[in-house]
């Protein structure tokens, strides 16, 4: 503590450092610095303390933590403070909501005037209500699918209105509109404000929600708030917000606190953002991007249909320059002799083949005549019939009286059979020595001959 040396001027007041608190008054107030050394040095008499309660803030900073400490049955909390040689000595996984017990020692500093509870030691009893109650929540949302990524609607590109829900006068309500315009210029918004702790924070946030869900000019709805301690946040994992957020049908971004931050909000919206700007990024495009980009596709499509006009004129030129198309009239000349040649090979073949052809059909009709009945009748036989269409070659097959049909030469007749005759020409002569011209008209020889 410091040590203060009172210097009284005869007939003035003492100076404030040399009045101890408990002995100050109107004509001789204490100092600041000296009220604050006295209540240091007050609390250092306390000791060590073991305390029981439920974890609501848990900050690294620079290898040390800083948090909050709420009592198990009501709101009373404290700050603590964990130094980084004393972090290395406790469990790895202490986090918000977890149910502990510390040694605690109380700590003031003089010079800013602030309190906190510097912690030695620190173990595990279980998990806090709180966060036993967020669990058995958490378990029962994911059971029904709400979590699913399948249910997840995905955001449009380029939203023509964006529906914001936040906290009047926010610094998360600035950070969306300067962010989100500065990508893109000419983004609408529909801002509706709700309280983002406390009582109100849920019956607000779902009426503001319904109102932008029904609007049909909004395309995207962000739900944002800056950071806050855990305990500020719960309004963000209550039940009938997250069910209002998953049956609504406009896509949600989830912006709530900084990335450490996970309400259940962030697990049943359709886009969960780290801190509003994150939102505003994931929201609408970047104009100078997206210029690039269309620049650099245009550049790209320039670069691919030169790239094919020069290889396609190439090819062009390629096949240009073959003798078949710089000089078409040298192939046929060269074909037309080879053409001519075959012509008249073809007309000699073919003139062979019709003479060959000319002669065999000659001798073949030639032997046809000669084995023909024609040729027999032309030399002044007949062929008999009886009626049926038997051949007659026996006399006595025709008696009187029977029809006959003779055929000659030219023609066909009918004749009627007066029986049989005497033999002119002897059975067994020869018909060549026999006397033709006695014979009677249409007789001929036995063998089928009338």
């Amino acid at each position: 503590m410091t040590s203060f040396q009172p210097e009284t001027v005869p007939g003035q007041a003492p100076p404030a450092d040399s009045v101890h608190p408990r002995d100050s008054r109107t004509d001789a107030p204490t100092s600041v610095s000296r009220l604050n050394d006295t209540i240091r040095g007050f609390i250092e008499r306390w000791g060590s303390v073991w305390v029981e309660g439920e974890i609501t803030s848990f900050n690294r900073r620079g290898g040390n933590v800083f948090g909050r400490l709420k009592d198990l049955g009501t709101e009373s909390t404290v700050s603590f403070r964990i130094w980084s040689s004393t972090l290395a000595r406790l469990p790895k996984d202490l986090k918000v909501g977890d149910h502990v017990v510390a040694c605690v020692k109380a700590d003031y500093f003089p010079r800013t005037g602030d309190f906190s509870f510097a912690i030695s030691a620190m173990r595990h009893v279980g998990l806090g209500e709180q966060l036993e109650r967020l669990e058995r929540l958490r378990a029962q949302l994911r059971s029904e699918g709400l979590f699913d990524r399948a249910r997840k609607k995905r955001l449009p590109f380029l939203p023509q209105c964006i529906g914001l829900i936040t906290g009047e006068n926010s610094d998360a309500e600035k950070d969306v509109h300067r962010n989100a315009e500065l990508r893109w210029p000419r983004v609408r918004f529909r801002t509706r404000h709700a309280a983002v702790q406390g009582d109100r924070c849920v019956p607000e946030t779902i009426a503001a929600l319904t109102a932008l869900d029904a609007d049909p000019e909004v395309d995207v709805i962000v739900i944002a708030r800056g950071g806050g301690d855990p305990q500020t946040l719960l309004g963000f994992s209550d039940e009938r917000l997250l069910r209002a957020v998953a049956a609504a049908s406009t896509p949600i971004v989830s912006a709530i606190g900084h990335e450490n931050d996970r309400p259940l909000l962030d697990e049943v919206a359709d886009v969960r953002a780290s801190t509003p700007t994150d939102a505003a990024k994931r929201v609408v495009p970047d104009v100078s991007e997206q210029r690039a980009l269309v620049a650099q596709l245009r550049a790209r499509l320039t670069g691919r249909l030169t790239q094919r006009v020069v290889h396609d004129i190439a090819q062009l030129e390629q096949i240009r320059s073959r003798p078949s198309l710089r000089t078409p009239h040298a192939m046929l000349t060269s074909r037309a002799q080879e053409l001519w040649m075959l012509s008249n090979r073809g007309r000699d073949v073919v003139d062979r083949r019709l003479e060959s052809e000319r002669r065999r059909t000659s001798e073949l009709s030639a032997a046809l005549r000669a084995l023909s009945p024609l040729a027999t009748l032309a030399r002044g036989y007949a062929i008999a019939q009886l009626d049926d269409g038997t051949v007659l070659r026996d006399a006595a097959d025709a008696p009187a009286g029977t029809a006959l049909r003779l055929t000659v030469e030219q023609g066909t007749l009918a004749a009627v059979s007066e029986g049989a005759v005497p033999d002119a020409v002897p059975h067994g002569s020869s018909p060549a020595t026999a006397p033709f011209d006695g014979e009677a008209p249409g007789a001929g020889p036995s063998d089928g001959a009338a």
